[in-house]
């Protein structure tokens, strides 16, 4: 949470979260899949219970400042925020099966939008999993979704290069900021139609770069770096 208030009081426009589905059901934003890295926890998220996930501190890694830091639920993300962000909402799945990830987020984001009408507009779920984001576009087709991708051994071969955008039927390209060079984009953009919003542009002249072959936008760990935010943005 701490990290999210911070870029609102930057002003940055938006922000990517991961989320994962708890044994128990619940929501949890958290990035990796275990909470070894953040939490010195071998616990594994989508197989621990929410009271469990709860218990953890996963703040004093980064410093005794951050000490006690909790991870938050999906809706808790949306009831202290509300507007003023745009929200991209990566679904954390790596299996091909349907476990309720996707009906569970579909059903938060409902509520979400019920209770707060100006979120409407304002999300994107997209994820590496083609089958997961097609499964969300079949629950929720209003929602844009986009498919991620790059060239890590992590990634089956066939989708290196973007093809699960049409497994997935989705609506936005976020491709690894390597993967997008002047006729790809154009290629993209001109014959798909596919906004795009590569990751992790961190530095000033990639994202310049980027922005100026038509990018939408870009994912960044240090947006108030790139020196490209306009007021009111």
């Amino acid at each position: 949470m701490s990290s999210f208030k911070l870029a609102r009081e930057l002003g940055i426009p938006g922000i990517e979260l991961d989320v994962h589905l708890t044994s128990d059901g619940k929501l949890a934003v958290f990035h990796d899949h275990r909470a070894k890295r953040v939490a010195g926890s071998d616990l594994e998220i989508e197989r621990s219970t929410w009271k469990d996930i709860a218990a953890l501190d996963v703040g004093s890694w980064k410093g005794p400042k951050w000490k006690g830091e909790k991870v938050i639920e999906l809706h808790a993300l949306f009831e202290e925020f509300g507007d003023a962000f745009y929200y991209d909402v990566e679904l954390k799945s790596n299996v091909a099966s349907d476990y309720g990830l996707e009906a569970a987020v579909a059903a938060c984001l409902r509520d979400a939008f019920s209770s707060k009408g100006s979120l409407a507009g304002r999300i994107l779920v997209s994820s590496f999993n083609p089958m997961a984001l097609g499964r969300f576009k079949y629950l929720a087709p209003a929602i844009p979704t986009a498919i991620i991708w790059s060239s890590t051994a992590e990634i089956p071969a066939y989708l290196r290069h973007g093809e699960g955008r049409w497994i997935g039927k989705v609506d936005v390209l976020k491709p690894e900021s390597s993967k997008v060079k002047r006729f790809s984009s154009f290629r993209w953009r001109k014959f798909g139609r596919y906004p795009i919003l590569p990751w992790t542009v961190d530095e000033a002249a990639e994202a310049t770069r980027l922005l100026a072959l038509g990018c939408e936008g870009v994912i960044s760990n240090q947006p108030q770096e790139l020196g490209i935010l306009k007021a009111g943005s």
